[in-house]
């Protein structure tokens, strides 16, 4: 459809007289009318690895456990040290457990919302095995699954890793080591995202890269002896 430019300044699709105000329009020329701009969708997909959803104009890496989308290489994303130590800077809870969360004593009240599910993280020495330094002293604490996904892990500054839950008390826990799965319906599912040391789940080691779901009560141990104990009760 042919437009025309009005000597008020508008496009009218009358060629004699502006289809907007009514002024004459003196041979104005047609201009081209101008088209609504196309909204593209951007295309989503789960990361093989830890099953994160990803947007594909979001970069090439999964921002969860690191995947490669292009090389289909799993792992770390290497950092230049001084990006890390800005991002570091910007991060002054790194570090410590619970980065980024509301620590919470076993013993009180959460003061998240009735019915979130949470993680009481707790260190039990009878886990250690031979070889396993002795545990910190270590109040029992509480952890909210508040977010649709949680990664579980260790601090590292030269690489840029900042878990969800950063359980940095334990070394033999992988700076990348599980992640949480917080479902539509609140169903949890652990995943192992190729941790050097495993994941247990009440005492069975689960296999890597696959989905497990949680219920109340359930036991993960990781590291020398980290225990997670899952609370999924409405109180």
């Amino acid at each position: 459809m042919s437009v025309y430019q009005c000597p008020k300044g508008h496009e009218s699709i009358e060629s004699d007289y502006c289809s907007e105000c009514g002024a004459k329009i003196n041979g104005g020329a047609a201009v081209e009318a101008k088209s609504p701009p196309v909204r593209v969708a951007t295309a989503t997909i789960n990361c093989p690895d830890c099953a994160t959803p990803h947007e594909e104009d979001s970069g090439n890496f999964c921002e969860i456990c690191g995947y490669n989308f292009v090389t289909g290489a799993s792992g770390e994303i290497p950092i230049p040290k001084v990006i890390a130590s800005q991002i570091a800077s910007s991060n002054p809870d790194a570090g410590t457990i619970n980065a980024g969360a509301t620590r919470v004593s076993a013993t009180s009240t959460s003061p998240t919302a009735t019915g979130t599910p949470k993680l009481l993280i707790t260190v039990d020495r009878t886990l250690g095995c031979e070889g396993s330094p002795e545990p910190p002293a270590f109040a029992p604490l509480t952890f909210p699954l508040e977010q649709p996904s949680t990664l579980i892990g260790r601090t590292s500054d030269v690489r840029a890793i900042y878990p969800d839950l950063a359980l940095d008390l334990d070394d033999a826990i992988s700076h990348r080591h599980a992640v949480i799965h917080r479902q539509p319906d609140g169903a949890l599912i652990l995943r192992d995202i190729g941790s050097t040391n495993g994941t247990f789940l009440n005492g069975i080691e689960v296999v890597p890269m696959t989905d497990i779901s949680l219920k109340n009560g359930d036991e993960i141990t990781l590291g020398h002896w980290t225990k997670l104990t899952v609370n999924v009760t409405q109180s």
